[in-house]
């Protein structure tokens, strides 16, 4: 019996996969064919998928076609696979030629011709769009320009700032044609807004762009105050628009997945979480009146998002301690008791720390090395040494992509329930910031 293996995405599934699966059945008397995870195209940086792991397999299997289905998980696995099954053949398109020669070695390499005039390429740049307003032009906008260009379906296509010369300086630089001099101006080259302007403007800007029927991904922190997150919510809800908030941890393949294995009992019961997230500045960058707004303000949606995650919502009280420069907080740590456990964070603008994260458990524990909200791996520990193992995770990029693929699936899907990072936990850490900002519980150093 000879044995043929193939490879693909088959995304968006049309007739050009098919015809590529039939001759590759043609080539012999069984078809193995390989369905890449959503894990490895993000490795890969292939952002572009429309369809999941799960309905790529099903639409291969409908074909009729495959003899046996495979997962491709890892870059190496085709070799793998190749010895485990016995292969004599590996079938791929032409567009490849080439590329696979190196497997002559462990069977006969075939690029098979492709059909021509339809691809999954051709079939996304067809679907509707996302098309971007940018509100501010710092350096995280920067980096998110850069990163959406990685991501299919997304357009950037107007930027606003008040500060009309910053605003063309950083059009010229990303190649962007339209300088908005107005929101009312940005508002009619776009269907979804992007807010990366000081946080101290996000409320307005937010609430201005879902009463003019935008989408928006709002930069960290949020807002500041509980019933002003939820008035935005509602705003959102009832206009039928997507409201997220770009906490990039949230949507990272590493965080996502030491999530799922972690409520699924690995360390026993969760006993504690402590996380940080500090950096070094010149004391001009964080003193009252500067561009920042003091650590608790900049960096705590970070850490407080291991400890809503894991733990919930419902904690019995919180207590902060801050070392204070003027009116703003160099350093932060914060305490959280729950009824069965407790948590706790350091932030920090002019004290520096450890940045990892660890959480505990009563079978062993969970380290997340620095920096540790953008991680590529973590590591599960045990009293047995022998046990521990280490997790390795895709982290492309700045990690921004991760955000900006859920928020435009949930543009172009109008889905708007969003597991990453969810509406009651965006209203929480508003709350733990409006309970600090009104000194309740805080000690001051």
């Amino acid at each position: 019996m000879k044995k043929i293996i193939t490879y693909g995405t088959y995304d968006l599934f049309h007739q050009g996969h098919y015809n590529l699966l039939k001759r590759a059945k043609d080539l012999g008397d069984y078809l193995i064919v390989g369905v890449t995870t959503d894990n490895f195209d993000l490795e890969r940086g292939k952002m572009n998928t429309c369809n999941n792991v799960m309905e790529r397999i099903e639409a291969v299997k409908a074909t009729g076609l495959a003899d046996q289905i495979v997962i491709e998980e890892y870059r190496g696995q085709k070799i793998d696979d190749i010895q485990k099954y016995g292969v004599d053949i590996f079938a791929i398109g032409s567009d490849w030629e080439g590329y696979f020669d190196y497997l002559n070695e462990f069977c006969q390499v075939i690029y098979l011709p492709r059909t021509q005039g339809i691809s999954s390429t051709e079939l996304r740049q067809e679907r509707p769009t996302v098309n971007i307003g940018v509100i501010g032009t710092g350096s995280i906008a920067n980096r998110f320009v850069n990163e959406a260009s990685n991501v299919n379906s997304v357009i950037i296509s107007s930027v606003y700032n008040t500060r009309i010369e910053e605003c063309s300086v950083f059009c010229q630089t990303h190649n962007i044609d339209h300088v908005a001099n107005s929101l009312d101006e940005l508002f009619s080259k776009c269907n979804s807004v992007y807010i990366a302007s000081p946080y101290k403007t996000h409320y307005d800007y937010c609430k201005k762009s879902l009463l003019a029927g935008k989408n928006v991904l709002c930069e960290t922190p949020f807002v500041l105050d509980s019933a002003e997150a939820i008035e935005l919510y509602e705003i959102a809800e009832s206009n039928h628009l997507a409201l997220m908030v770009a906490l990039k941890t949230a949507y990272c393949p590493a965080f996502r997945h030491l999530f799922s294995l972690v409520k699924s009992g690995v360390i026993g019961d969760i006993v504690e979480i402590n996380a940080s997230s500090t950096t070094l500045l010149e004391e001009g960058d964080y003193i009252e009146g500067n561009r920042y707004g003091g650590s608790m303000v900049e960096n705590g949606c970070f850490t407080m998002l291991p400890i809503f995650k894991f733990f919930g919502l419902d904690y019995q009280n919180i207590n902060f301690y801050s070392k204070m420069k003027g009116q703003t907080d160099m350093f932060t740590k914060a305490v959280f008791r729950y009824d069965h456990s407790v948590a706790s964070f350091q932030v920090g603008w002019g004290v520096k720390t450890e940045g990892n994260l660890v959480i505990s458990g009563t079978k062993g524990y969970v380290y997340v090395p620095a920096p540790w909200w953008k991680t590529d791996y973590f590591e599960v520990r045990y009293e047995d040494q022998n046990q521990n193992k280490k997790y390795f995770y895709p982290y492309v990029g700045d990690g921004l992509r991760y955000e900006i693929k859920d928020f435009a699936l949930a543009v172009l899907n109008k889905d708007y329930h969003n597991t990453n990072l969810t509406m009651q936990e965006i209203f929480a850490m508003a709350k733990v910031q409006e309970i600090y900002s009104k000194e309740i519980n805080l000690y001051k150093l």
